[in-house]
């Protein structure tokens, strides 16, 4: 027996796998700043392969992060994930507290 596909089998399948994924990002840094109400400022560091003279390079991007428990201190290890816009600067949200400061 051959198993043929109709247009409605081949619909259902196309509506399953598009749909909607988390394709949010995240990332892991570390607490620069908590001096703000619900808000903290992180270092995310990144290594780069320079294109021209093929060394290593750490880049370190500042980003700011909602986070309205006023859990995490300075010093801490966090996960932030992508959100939408919260304010002129805020995208990111916190996620958890992966390390305490010592």
């Amino acid at each position: 027996m051959v198993n043929q596909k109709t247009d409605n089998d081949t619909a259902q399948e196309t509506a399953d796998s598009s749909e909607r994924e988390n394709r949010r990002k995240i990332r892991e840094g570390i607490v620069v700043s908590n001096s703000m109400q619900k808000t903290l400022v992180i270092a995310v560091v990144d290594r780069v392969r320079h294109r021209k003279y093929a060394k290593t390079v750490l880049r370190t991007k500042r980003i700011y992060v909602h986070d309205s428990e006023g859990e995490a201190g300075v010093g801490d290890r966090v996960r932030v994930q992508e959100t939408k816009p919260l304010s002129k600067l805020k995208r990111w949200r916190l996620l958890e507290i992966l390390e305490k400061a010592r």
